[in-house]
């Protein structure tokens, strides 16, 4: 198996896609993209619906035709099939830190914009909830969204206050969730703030790396 047998399905402005397409540049991985059009309703066509039902990107088709979706699991298969650059930890240790701290940054950090953004934006009317069924916005959680934001910002700044990157020593897909939510927070016109110096710091050396652009 090469990464040119493999098929990702994403769309360009959609920070889970962009998880995934920075794991592939820090891994030098080619892998072929094709764009859905979420502002055309492109992930709920029947076509796509036949690889992914929940109607969410990305999702990874293998040579067999499997289709892998949810971003961890995307991470981890990329991580296993192409090992030469592990960004999921090598040892039991360090794949159970940066498991962690991957999961911190996602439940904490990106589910907690996603959710501001989802019940703020009016082109997601009815679609407060990504996934097969439909939900209508609850204009409340805005508010709370960005409070759990601004409390992810000032614990992750005294993370990185101790260590250089969000699970340690090292670079890892930890970094890449927490870089990705950072630049989604300013949909909720959210940014780090000047007092936060470690996180700065952090961002700064993280938003540098050519993969930051994929």
């Amino acid at each position: 198996m090469t990464p040119d047998t493999l098929t990702l399905y994403h769309s360009p402005a959609s920070p889970n896609s962009r998880r995934v397409r920075i794991l592939l540049a820090e891994k030098g991985l080619k892998v072929p993209l094709v764009a859905v059009d979420l502002g055309k309703g492109e992930q709920s066509s029947e076509a796509y619906r036949a690889i992914n039902p929940r109607r969410m990107v990305p999702t990874l088709v293998l040579e067999d035709g499997t289709a892998i979706g949810e971003v961890p699991a995307i991470m981890r298969y990329l991580d296993e099939a192409f090992p030469e650059k592990l960004l999921l930890g090598a040892t039991p240790k360090d794949k159970g830190l940066i498991a962690m701290w991957e999961r911190r940054a996602e439940l904490e950090g990106f589910a907690a914009v996603m959710e501001g953004v989802r019940n703020r934006i009016a082109a997601l009317k009815g679609r407060a909830i990504a996934g097969p069924h439909d939900y209508e916005q609850i204009p409340a959680l805005v508010e709370r969204s960005a409070l759990r934001v601004k409390n992810f910002f000032a614990d992750l700044n005294e993370r990185l206050a101790q260590v250089p990157f969000v699970a340690g020593e090292r670079y890892s897909a930890a970094d890449i969730t927490a870089l990705v939510t950072v630049d989604f927070a300013k949909a909720l016109e959210l940014s780090v703030s000047a007092d936060h110096a470690a996180l700065k710091r952090w961002y700064e050396i993280v938003s540098s790396r050519p993969s930051a652009a994929a």
